[in-house]
């Protein structure tokens, strides 16, 4: 097919877009992407939970139009900040994305993923301009039956440890909302759009996130540690950080082209769920993954498995049938490339050979090759 994603770069000139969690791993990469696209880039999010981070690395802050610290939880101040900046497009990433971390602390969890995404959506509706919403929530959505294949968007939708469980009923709740308040009656706003999207793992530079595969191999291997690895034999969907966020770009240009141009009382046919994962080749165990990570950047592992630890999927996988069929979207790089892109990237900086943003840029560049 000819024209898989195409990212039209005319299309995102002066937008104005908004990025809740802009200062997180995925949400910095897409800022400067968004920056570099020619777009008045808002953001709205905590401060950085980690040090190294990549906002401060790449001086991502500079390079954005605003930057807001605030709490997706405060409704009124979300609300009040967002009135002002009356953006045409957001990309919801704004979470807390840590299984572990949510075991430890599932009420917070559970009021940011959900009651946070809701104030969200409760601070747009009274936008009077066309605006796509692309709320980012992840591929444990679904309800884990270890299968071999992968889950489609319309599988039941689920999750044993509070991370997945809270995003789960963010798709429901997200669902619920844009039934109610989208669309041309009374009490529905007709100029919102809004999609949600399951992304696989995600890798790339700059992920500094404790309790996270790669980052922690790579502190291992800077500080001449052995890493010690919970669940080796786990499969994932490993795919480098700018293959969804080439899938987000372009939903949120198809859904904005829907909205402009639906009559009235018809449905955007873009304003659903859609999956975006590799291709069934760098679904790989977490050890395939270490072992080709120790081809680039060498170190030590060792498994510390305990079948009494908390519960987390041993498989996951996506299936990308509908994002390919609806969007003209596929994967552009393998497992060895987005492996490969990624310990570059640590070794680069970490040696000093290039800096972060000049590491994350060229990253980009490369990748835009694949879409012309």
């Amino acid at each position: 097919m000819d024209d898989l994603v195409m990212i039209k770069k005319t299309f995102w000139k002066n937008k104005r877009v908004l990025i809740t969690g802009h200062t997180g791993f995925k949400g910095s990469w897409l800022s400067l992407w968004l920056n570099k696209l020619g777009a008045e880039v808002f953001g709205i999010s905590l401060e950085p939970d980690s040090k190294p981070c990549l906002f401060s690395q790449a001086s991502v802050g500079s390079l954005i139009s605003e930057s807001h610290l605030i709490d997706i939880c405060n409704l009124e101040e979300l609300r009040d900040v967002i009135f002002r900046i009356k953006p045409e497009i957001v990309f919801h990433l704004a979470a807390q994305p840590l299984v572990i971390k949510s075991y430890h602390d599932p009420i917070e969890t559970w009021r940011t993923n959900v009651i946070g995404s809701l104030n969200l959506l409760e601070s747009l509706r009274d936008l009077r301009n066309v605006c796509s919403i692309v709320m980012v929530t992840t591929d444990k959505v679904y309800e884990n039956r270890e299968w071999d294949f992968g889950y489609r968007e319309n599988d039941k939708l689920g999750g044993k440890d509070p991370y997945s469980a809270s995003k789960a009923a963010c798709e429901i709740a997200i669902s619920s909302w844009r039934s109610s308040f989208c669309g041309s009656k009374p009490n529905q706003n007709p100029f919102l759009a809004i999609a949600t999207a399951r992304s696989g793992n995600v890798i790339g530079g700059g992920d500094w996130a404790q309790n996270r595969i790669v980052p922690d191999v790579i502190r291992s291997i800077q500080e001449k540690k052995i890493i010690k690895i919970r669940n080796p034999y786990s499969t994932r969907p490993w795919q480098h950080v700018l293959e969804p966020l080439s899938g987000y770009l372009l939903l949120a240009e198809k859904l904005t082209y829907a909205q402009i141009d639906k009559k009235n009382n018809s449905i955007n046919r873009f304003t659903d769920s859609f999956n975006f994962g590799p291709e069934i080749e760098s679904n790989k165990s977490v050890l395939s993954l270490i072992k080709t990570i120790f081809k680039e950047w060498p170190g030590e592992w060792a498994d510390i498995s305990d079948p009494m630890s908390i519960h987390e999927a041993n498989r996951l996988h996506l299936n990308i049938d509908k994002v390919f069929y609806n969007l003209y979207w596929e994967p552009r790089w393998s497992f060895s490339i987005s492996v490969s892109r990624t310990i570059n990237w640590y070794k680069n900086v970490y040696y000093k050979s290039t800096d972060a943003l000049s590491a994350c840029l060229n990253d980009i560049e490369e990748y835009e090759k694949y879409l012309d």
